[in-house]
C-alpha cells in the first residue's frame, strides 16, 4: 500500500496512534506527539492538538485551509471559544471535557461545522495522549 493511503487510513492511525512518515532512510514509524510542524502539514486531514485548557498547541495546513483559519491566528488560542465556538457543545467540548478528567479518550464521530460561508460536515476523531497529557483531534470532511 503507498504511504500516502496508509497515512490517509484512520484504522491505521485509530489502532496504533502512530503515523508513517518519510525520512532521508525511507519510511519509519514516530508517535503522532513527535511529529514535526513539517510532518504534521503533509497529513490528508486536519489535526490539532490541544492542551487541557482546550487551547491550541499544533495545528496543520490542512486543517488551516479547510477551516480558513491561519496557523499564526489559531496558535495559542483557545480552540473551544475562540477558533471554533460552534465545537463548544457537549458532543463536541463534553467529550473532550471528558476524556481531559480520565485521562483517556478515544471517541470517533460526525459532526456539522456551522461555517459562515456554508455548514460542512465531518468526522472527528479526539483522542486523549498520556504522554503529553494532550488530546488530538483529527478532522475529516465527509
Amino acid at each position: 500500500m503507498p504511504l500516502d493511503e496508509q497515512i490517509a487510513s484512520a484504522d491505521l492511525i485509530e489502532r496504533e496512534y502512530l503515523l508513517p512518515h518519510f525520512s532521508e532512510q525511507g519510511m519509519e514509524r514516530v508517535v503522532l506527539d513527535e511529529l514535526t510542524p513539517r510532518q504534521l502539514d503533509v497529513l490528508p486531514f486536519g489535526a490539532i492538538q490541544l492542551d487541557r485548557t482546550g487551547k491550541i498547541l499544533k495545528y496543520n495546513d490542512y486543517e488551516s485551509k479547510l477551516a480558513r483559519v491561519n496557523k499564526s491566528d489559531a496558535l495559542g488560542k483557545n480552540f473551544f471559544t475562540d477558533v471554533a465556538p460552534c465545537t463548544k457543545v457537549q458532543d463536541f467540548y463534553g467529550r473532550f471535557q471528558e476524556g481531559i478528567v480520565k485521562k483517556q479518550l478515544f471517541q470517533k464521530f460526525r459532526y456539522r461545522f456551522a461555517f459562515k460561508r456554508g455548514p460542512r460536515d465531518v468526522t472527528v476523531t479526539l483522542f486523549y495522549s498520556d504522554t503529553t497529557d494532550t488530546i488530538w483531534v483529527f478532522i475529516r470532511p465527509v
